[in-house]
């Protein structure tokens, strides 16, 4: 799929923040392209400058006016995003959160087993992180707004393999549906958006995931894989307007995947 045409720039006017771009196969590339054709403007980070030089072309494809480093397990760059912006712009419509990590000998074994060093870094980074940029951002969301962040059915069903980060996905599920209670007065929307498998590089860690594919592939009703573009365009239809009244979701972008024994 690729993003479809939009005569009426529905997003003509948002500025947003995406955070979590890796490469062209990124959930955020998907997102940012979506956003981006329907018209909002863009903040993008990328992790370090080993991943600078793959991140920089996009960020010149959706013509971003800001785009700096953001490894919120670095002191204070999440923060100089934040400042950022806040100098830049002055105010803020919207931020995707596509980040996750667990060290590899956390993600690898049982949940059982897992050091306490692991579990915290697994926990900071895919799910406080998350609550952070919540912080961040509600000052700047002057007329509202809308805050994604990228969650798995692998929070509500034991995935093979998924392990530890299933653990992290659950707490980030429901710390959208607090976000969204406590926010919602202000008119900011808290939306977790629940993609099936997808061939990301952050995938690539989780054993036999093309197994995984193949099984979502022959058993989601629409019997096809989605894409970045799939997500990215659903995300982007949130952030709009008419979905004011839509808070506190947990959003399937799975082609029914979910609904399947």
């Amino acid at each position: 799929m690729s993003i479809p045409v939009v005569n009426a720039q529905l997003l003509r006017g948002k500025k947003g923040l995406i955070v979590g771009i890796a490469n062209d196969r990124s959930i955020a590339w998907g997102c940012a392209r979506a956003f981006r054709a329907f018209g909002a403007e863009l903040a993008i980070t990328y992790l370090n400058d080993k991943a600078k030089p793959h991140v920089e072309p996009l960020a010149r494809e959706v013509e971003s006016p800001i785009f700096l480093p953001m490894d919120v397990a670095v002191e204070g760059q999440l923060e100089a995003v934040f400042d950022t912006i806040s100098k830049t712009w002055g105010e803020l419509d919207f931020v995707v959160h596509s980040i996750a990590f667990s060290p590899k000998d956390t993600l690898g074994g049982r949940v059982v087993d897992v050091p306490r060093d692991g579990f915290l870094k697994t926990m900071d980074i895919s799910c406080w992180s998350f609550i952070r940029m919540a912080h961040l951002a509600e000052p700047l969301m002057k007329n509202g707004g809308t805050l994604f962040t990228m969650t798995y059915y692998g929070s509500q069903k034991v995935v093979e393999n998924y392990n530890i980060m299933g653990v992290a996905k659950a707490a980030l599920e429901s710390a959208a549906r607090y976000l969204a209670a406590e926010l919602g007065p202000k008119n900011i929307r808290v939306h977790a958006i629940s993609p099936g498998a997808l061939a990301t590089r952050a995938a690539s860690g989780i054993p036999e995931f093309d197994e995984l594919l193949e099984k979502t592939k022959t058993k989601s009703p629409a019997r096809e894989l989605i894409s970045i573009d799939d997500v990215g365009v659903a995300t982007a239809f949130l952030a709009h307007d008419a979905a004011r009244l839509i808070t506190g979701q947990v959003l399937y972008v799975d082609g029914g995947y979910h609904i399947i024994d």
